[in-house]
């Protein structure tokens, strides 16, 4: 290969650094330089993850809008929440057990109880019950966000007081990784351990809800045609999620919870966790659809004007009521759907000003025409301590984790023997490769250092800019391509290995890495990345697969050898060297172990390395199967 290949290639010019012989090379400095503009990979996944997110529907007709939601509501659910063995889960029988109950306040009790979300997975709850019921009554499902509180967090507690005190069946409900559920095994972002199993994470959360429901309707007293759901923050996440998606709930208030995903992508402040942005859940509908879901059933959207948490009303709302007005009004019901700013305290809150807007909302819809007080009812003598709220638990009380190790026991199934094409399908599918090209290459710079060429270049891979810098020693006889966990600068001292032995390095940072790291909440962009269909270990293999085509195709190589340095980047090496079957001579990943069980093992979650929870991979693949598909072709994997 020509040393002056790249110069020739793309017209731009060398200059020569003269070194003296017992110079060192200060790799660091040559490595570190930077090739991407500032906050480009941020400003890209924006734009790759918000270009995805599905519009509302142009209908015309009540019958267009039902037939398009009906459609929408059942792949939800069986391309969304039920898939693998949730849909087992879906079938499971209701288990409750009722743990006692302990005095209230003046006209009502509180019932404690536990029942299981999925097998062996428990969530307490507390149902306040008014004294000497009579007849139907509404009932309301009380849900809670990201409080360490949980069920017993004072301004929930007073919703629940003032609402039962009206004469409503309430369920406080607790939220998995608060209150008593605190716990490791229920960290939200591990419940992407179960999606790489092939299970869906998002269905806990979903059942959990559903069957307090199930628990609030089998009451002998409660009145169907007045059902409510309620939350703040996470919990006016679940509120939307649950009262969308299921047709019982006949009133709903979302409480600065939530935002369309094309928001989402450009204010930072509203990316969603794990719960909130499920794998693939963009692919079927947008948190604006769900809202016109609401329709023709009363809906109150309550937002805070100076959010200093998320979903402030100025950005969030305004989507969400362009969305819903024209199907309520294709109803006749623009009067059932209501918005609410808070201004004082005009912060991330549900306090007296946003209760007592639930309660008017109530009162116009399950009272009607009759005298109906939304001022709140102080009761602030009658919130309880944990202690006195707490519900026994299991003690094997299985969350995220413990479920993810069950559903692995037998992962990955084995590979059908078959021609090879047949599993390399099976692998495109599984991590949504999209067979991608370099489409262009900006030459930046190029210096000559002793006697290597460096040159520094953008390679324009279908929505993505990969920085690239090429180190050519001259007379070489192979070409790495190098990936590292911890980005190209990382790794001068490999690189001057390589190098030693005439061979050119190709040292990329592809998405999420080194110099393509996201600037702003990274990883959320990673669900974000998974929500609209796409996969972070997808994107990341074919760009790998794409820049070892281009080298071949321009005649910079006969072939290339992948050499990764980590766990993560070996992955990611594997399934580029399996899905490219010819510009991929070899893939070293010696740091990656040959299983995904330490994924388990240790516990991650998907805030540590979000391409490693690619929804179902471990089914069928691991580092052993991705290696093996690379049938005679040298690989190296965890050694």
């Amino acid at each position: 290969m020509l040393r002056t290949s790249l110069a020739l290639l793309f017209g731009f010019v060398t200059c020569s650094i003269s070194l003296a012989d017992d110079a060192a090379v200060d790799w660091t400095e040559l490595l570190s330089r930077p090739i991407l503009e500032p906050d480009q990979p941020w400003r890209e996944v924006q734009e790759f993850t918000a270009t995805r997110v599905p519009s509302m529907p142009v209908v015309e007709t009540r019958l267009q809008w039902e037939l398009y939601v009906q459609d929408m509501r059942q792949r939800t659910f069986d391309e969304v929440i039920f898939r693998g063995e949730a849909a087992v889960w879906r079938d499971y029988p209701l288990t409750v057990e009722w743990m006692g109950d302990i005095d209230g306040g003046e006209g009502y009790i509180i019932r404690k109880l536990r029942f299981e979300a999925v097998p062996g997975m428990w969530v307490p709850a507390l149902l306040y019950e008014p004294t000497n019921l009579t007849g139907p009554v509404p009932v309301s499902l009380a849900v809670n966000g990201h409080d360490s509180a949980g069920k017993v967090a004072d301004y929930k507690q007073i919703r629940c007081i003032n609402m039962a005190k009206r004469g409503m069946l309430v369920l406080n409900l607790e939220w998995f990784g608060m209150g008593q559920l605190s716990t490791d095994d229920f960290y939200h972002y591990r419940m992407n351990q179960l999606d790489l199993c092939g299970t869906s994470g998002i269905a806990p959360f979903y059942l959990a809800m559903s069957r307090g429901l199930d628990i609030l309707l089998q009451h002998e007293h409660a009145d169907p045609a007045r059902v409510a759901v309620s939350g703040l923050s996470g919990g006016g996440w679940q509120t939307i999620f649950i009262s969308s998606l299921d047709e019982r709930v006949t009133l709903s208030d979302p409480v600065a919870g939530y935002s369309s995903f094309t928001t989402r992508a450009y204010f930072t402040s509203d990316l969603g966790d794990s719960e909130q942005t499920p794998s693939d859940l963009a692919t079927t509908t947008d948190y604006a659809i769900l809202t016109a879901l609401r329709a023709p059933r009363p809906t109150l959207l309550t937002f805070n004007d100076r959010d200093n948490c998320c979903f402030a009303a100025g950005h969030a709302l305004p989507p969400l009521l362009e969305a819903a007005r024209p199907i309520y009004r294709l109803y006749g019901k623009l009067d059932s759907l209501a918005a609410h700013i808070n201004h004082v305290p005009g912060d991330h809150n549900f306090e007296q000003d946003n209760r007592e807007a639930l309660y008017r909302m109530i009162g116009a819809h399950f009272y009607p025409g009759q005298e109906f007080d939304a001022q709140e009812i102080e009761c602030s003598a009658e919130v309880k301590t944990a202690e006195q709220l707490n519900v026994p638990l299991p003690e094997a009380n299985a969350g995220f984790n413990t479920w993810a190790q069950r559903l692995s026991a037998n992962l990955p199934m084995p590979l059908e023997e078959t021609e090879a094409g047949t599993n390399r399908q099976l692998l495109h599918d599984t991590v949504h490769s999209h067979d991608l090209t370099v489409d262009g290459v900006e030459p930046l710079a190029a210096e000559l250092v002793g006697d290597m060429q460096v040159s520094w270049l953008k390679l324009r891979i279908g929505e993505w800019t990969v920085p690239m810098v090429d180190i050519d020693p001259g007379n070489c006889t192979k070409t790495v391509v190098l990936i590292a966990d911890e980005g190209r600068r990382s790794q001068g001292e490999l690189i001057a290995s390589l190098v030693a032995e005439k061979t050119r390095v190709v040292a990329v940072d592809p998405f999420y890495f080194g110099e393509s790291h996201i600037s702003q909440r990274d990883f959320l962009y990673g669900l974000l990345v998974h929500a609209v269909g796409e996969r972070c270990l997808g994107i990341q293999a074919d760009q790998v697969g794409a820049i070892s085509r281009w080298l071949v195709s321009t005649d910079q190589a006969e072939s290339v050898t992948i050499h990764a340095v980590g766990r993560r980047t070996g992955l990611i090496a594997l399934v580029a060297g399996a899905l490219e079957t010819e510009a991929i001579a070899a893939v070293h990943a010696s740091d990656c172990p040959p299983d995904l069980d330490w994924i388990l093992k240790e516990n991650l979650g998907v805030h540590q390395a979000p391409e490693l929870f690619c929804f179902g991979l471990w089914q069928h693949f691991d580092p052993s199967a991705l290696a093996g598909m690379m049938g005679e072709r040298e690989v190296t994997v965890g050694e």
